[in-house]
């Protein structure tokens, strides 16, 4: 893994954690992934070092100076900007195979419902999955519409 993926991953990995849909643990995980992928900085050093049971109080407070020292952004916890950025990482992780089309699909809609623009036509989607027993659209067709979504968001800034 390059740095440059590394750091994209750790990035990513941090919106997750901020938006609440990766542990404290999973962040420390992730920011030791960094370190042996090249990536180096004296607070990433101390995040990777936190045991499972500290991660749960300190990675709030050492993230922002990983992601200041590393040049990288993460928006602020429960803002637009951050359920934007989280549903972007997520359409990433569905269209490398890491996560289905209908889990992605009801992500959004458990997550956002209809309410954020953004992925209002992933709710719509997961509001047809239920249909596919009644005659509705298969679900191969289904998953089909949501990875050309999860391609559009993903493309996104």
């Amino acid at each position: 893994m390059t740095s440059d993926s590394a750091a994209r991953l750790l990035q990513d990995r941090a919106v997750l954690w901020s938006m609440g849909e990766l542990s404290a643990p999973d962040l420390v995980g992730a920011a030791c992934d960094a370190l042996v992928s090249g990536l180096d900085s004296p607070t990433l050093r101390r995040l990777a070092a936190l045991t499972r049971a500290e991660a749960a109080y300190d990675v709030r407070e050492l993230l922002p100076g990983v992601l200041d020292e590393l040049g990288l952004v993460c928006p602020p916890p429960g803002s637009t900007a951050g359920q934007e950025a989280a549903a972007r990482v997520l359409c990433r992780r569905a269209l490398r195979g890491e996560l289905s089309p209908r889990a992605l699909a009801f992500w959004a809609h458990r997550s956002h419902g209809h309410e954020l623009p953004l992925t209002a036509r992933l709710a719509e989607l997961d509001d047809a999955y239920g249909t596919i027993e009644y005659g509705g659209p298969t679900a191969a067709g289904l998953d089909a519409e949501v990875t050309v979504e999860a391609r559009r968001l993903a493309a996104g800034p």
